[in-house]
């Protein structure tokens, strides 16, 4: 029995990697450089979009909003003007706690791919599965905001070690909270060593514009890419983007 789990296990995740690259093609063929963002509910993924997408200097940013039903995110992203497409995991996928290539590839055909540089794919709220499925992204980025412990690294090690770059949001709460910042990049360090690193604060702003430049340096890495003849080319570590990985601000 073990056996047999474990190769259904690994032909389930062949057969989603044969699809992300499928989606991967698509992306290349229309130079859209897109981002899985992750996190755990609530942790502001989508207070970070609305504090960057209106202003991309020069990008065209659209989203596919994941959830397991309704559409409030994207109502709220869709309010700044860019293109937001709703994927809902209830109808159709069982309610599913993540996104997986072929939801992603059932999207695409709503996506105006010809219309945007940059795809911003908010998958489902969850820190185990959304980081075993590969999308067809260029990265992933993972926000952990402060009311989670800084303890969740080393409990989630597999979310934080699939990332190129991991968001710590709602700083402007750490004089009311006991969380250890300290140990907290300890921690994630052990998981993810050097691994870039943003402090932030999407209430209040504080480090966001660092959040702004990174999605803007990512799209033009992938449209350089394009023009030398790579569609979509973007460096495998988004620490590339901006020098060592391991920079906190």
């Amino acid at each position: 029995m073990h056996r047999t789990r474990v190769r259904v296990v690994e032909e389930a995740l062949d057969a989603n990697n044969t699809i992300a690259r499928a989606n991967r093609d698509d992306f290349d063929r229309h130079d859209v450089t897109v981002v899985n963002l992750m996190s755990a509910p609530g942790a502001g993924k989508t207070s970070l979009l609305e504090r960057v997408l209106a202003d991309l200097d020069g990008v065209r940013p659209g989203v596919l909003e994941g959830d397991v039903q309704g559409s409030l995110d994207a109502e709220r992203l869709a309010s700044l003007h860019v293109p937001v497409t709703q994927l809902n995991t209830a109808p159709g996928f069982g309610g599913e706690c993540h996104l997986d290539a072929n939801m992603v590839r059932s999207a695409l055909p709503a996506l105006p791919l010809a219309d945007i540089d940059l795809l911003v794919i908010e998958n489902v709220g969850n820190l185990v599965c959304p980081a075993e499925f590969r999308v067809g992204e260029d990265v992933r980025v993972m926000v952990s905001s402060v009311t989670e412990g800084e303890d969740k690294p080393l409990k989630y090690p597999l979310m934080f070690r699939a990332c190129e770059l991991v968001i710590v949001n709602k700083i402007d709460l750490l004089p009311h909270l006991e969380f250890d910042l300290d140990k907290f990049l300890h921690h994630l360090d052990q998981v993810n060593p050097g691994v870039q690193r943003m402090l932030v604060s999407a209430r209040t702003g504080d480090g966001v514009q660092r959040w702004r430049d990174w999605l803007s340096a990512l799209a033009a890495r992938g449209r350089a890419g394009a023009v030398e003849g790579r569609p979509g080319a973007v460096e495998g570590r988004a620490g590339a983007v901006e020098g060592r990985a391991g920079a906190v601000g």
